[in-house]
């Protein structure tokens, strides 16, 4: 092992480094050297690895010199399934994550409504009614009326995303916006939840949501040209400033529409995006058929903004009962969920995807959308044997069938999962899907794995926070509040759970030749954390601090409060 760092080490003796880190712990996800003390980076690579003395042949008058007394360095967190603009969309509306009961959120809104224009929107997203202290009153399925957010909110349209993203809640003024009325009826893949009467309560379940989307997008249109483009922009800065806070260098977008594409493509050749962007698209096939090529972007602005995938969607979440399952609901015996997307039209997208190189990336929750979905996937290898390696993901892969788990390592299928939803919906994931079935496929990281399957790692943000530490200790944990663990035979080991958001992560993004591990030539994408969290007890995980977040060799985030000269 000597020999071999010192041989790496050399190859950094030619001229200084321009930044070296020393004195720590740096894990590498690389087998050859697992373990090092120092690293040295010339321009956006890393030039050698080695020791601490290795360390004082690479450091010439002009190196910056990052000591990190004996913290711990580790390849860039990758975010492997989040929503990049809705981030920092999530930053400029009302956070209602932390809210306890309805009452709570309806206050949120009242004084939201008391600073507002007559006939501006109010929106909000984080809500979930399984973490209230009690059900509203009154309520259908737990859901509140919308009476009650006209009261504090009588001039204002209200729009208030679930935590899922799955649903929505809108007050009286927003469903007039809307055209929804006792008549109106449920779209494809979506509904309306209504009273014993008949009435609207306001809850919109998946593509229904759109019903009242459209009306908020209409009135956003009103904007000036230059006030839309602002605000996109301020929802990317602090997208970026949230991802890099929690060391995050790369995030992998699980669907963007193209005009996105192009904003973010600018600021790449711009060079300003301070971290990198992979990115799925998500428009139609009609569109797709148009445009594929032209959207195939590899690496621009310096490798930090790739397009080479499709996002498509064929169920809801478990959370607002949209996930599509093989059979009812264990609380709601009359419903199996919600197919939201046509699987015909999917397979459509799949020939499109192996016709112009791109992966095709299917949310998939329920066992049946898990089932549908890789039926679809055989269907297109069998049809193209001549394609291999195509790394198509299942987006979430939450609950399946004991059946088909084996098929995920047969096909070669990326399981693109989220450790914290495990201890998220676990207190309502048995009320949905009864022991049985809980235990037979949900969050099987360990029985995926066995497959021979690839699981990579996220948050799904702004569903979750963006935390890679909080999902890495959810990952080894499986712990919930309660100090109960959920299924604990399906937790990750740490180096599991850290290879799940490194090197995992950047394979199913075709990218690990680039990244994902600390090695001589690849980039230079470093996360410094405060605390050992390979090997301190579990339970300080959440307490450890991201020190710095180096992205290219240049630092883009450092904690002061932390950080030490």
């Amino acid at each position: 092992m000597r020999i071999l760092l010192f041989l790496i080490a050399t190859v950094a003796f030619a001229q200084p480094a321009d930044l070296v880190l020393r004195n720590g712990k740096i894990v590498t996800m690389n087998a050859a050297a697992p373990s090092v003390e120092a690293i040295a980076v010339r321009g956006d690579r890393i030039s050698a690895l080695g020791s601490d003395r290795d360390a004082q042949r690479w450091i010439g008058p002009q190196t910056k010199v990052i000591d990190l007394h004996g913290m711990l360095a580790i390849p860039g967190f990758i975010e492997g399934h989040g929503h990049f603009t809705g981030v920092g969309e999530f930053r400029m509306g009302l956070d209602l994550r932390e809210a306890r009961t309805w009452d709570d959120i309806v206050a949120q809104v009242g004084r939201a409504a008391q600073q507002a224009k007559p006939g501006e929107w109010i929106v909000g997203r984080g809500w979930h009614q399984s973490k209230w202290d009690h059900a509203p009153e009154p309520n259908v399925e737990g859901f509140p009326l919308h009476a009650s957010l006209d009261k504090v909110s009588p001039n204002n349209p209200v729009m208030l995303t679930h935590a899922s993203g799955h649903a929505a809640f809108v007050n009286g003024k927003a469903m007039e916006a809307a055209g929804i009325t006792r008549d109106t009826r449920n779209p494809p893949g979506g509904e309306l939840l209504k009273d014993k009467s008949g009435d609207p309560t306001g809850l919109l379940r998946e593509r229904a949501q759109q019903l009242a989307g459209s009306a908020h997008t209409a009135w956003e249109s009103k904007r000036t040209p230059e006030e839309r483009a602002a605000q996109r922009r301020r929802a990317f800065d602090l997208a970026i400033d949230e991802s890099l806070s929690k060391g995050i260098t790369t995030f992998e977008d699980a669907g963007s529409p193209l005009s996105t594409v192009d904003a973010l493509k600018r600021m790449a050749e711009n060079h300003e995006l301070r971290m990198r962007i992979w990115m799925m698209l998500r428009t139609s096939n009609e569109e797709l058929a148009a445009k594929l090529d032209q959207y195939r972007i590899l690496g621009a602005g310096g490798n930090f903004f790739t397009v080479r995938a499709i996002k498509r969607q064929i169920d809801g979440a478990l959370g607002s009962r949209g996930a599509w399952l093989l059979e009812p609901y264990t609380d709601k015996p009359d419903s199996s969920g919600l197919n939201t997307e046509d699987p015909a039209d999917i397979r459509k997208t799949a020939e499109l995807a192996i016709q112009h190189g791109f992966q095709l990336c299917v949310h998939a929750i329920g066992d049946r959308a898990n089932r549908e979905t890789l039926d679809i996937f055989e269907q297109a290898f069998r049809a193209h044997p001549d394609k291999n390696d195509l790394r198509w993901r299942i987006e979430h892969a939450q609950h399946l069938s004991a059946a088909d788990i084996p098929r995920f390592g047969q096909l070669g299928v990326i399981a693109a999962m989220q450790g914290v939803h495990c201890t998220s919906d676990a207190p309502y994931v048995l009320l949905r899907l009864g022991p049985k079935r809980a235990e037979e496929g949900a969050y099987v990281w360990q029985k995926l794995m066995k497959s021979g399957a690839i699981v990579g790692n996220g948050t799904d943000a702004p569903v979750e926070d963006v935390s890679p530490l909080a999902s890495f200790y959810a990952s080894v944990s499986r712990k919930l509040k309660d100090g109960s663990v959920f299924y604990r035979d399906q937790r990750m080991t740490r180096e599991e759970a850290l290879r799940s958001y490194t090197y995992n992560n950047a394979y199913a993004a075709f990218e690990e030749r680039v990244k994902g591990s600390l090695e001589p030539g690849k980039l230079a994408d470093i996360t410094v954390l405060s605390r050992d969290i390979m090997t301190i007890p579990e339970d300080q995980i959440l307490s450890t601090d991201v020190v710095y977040t180096i992205v290219g060799g240049k630092v883009a985030y450092e904690n002061r409060t932390r950080a030490r000269p």
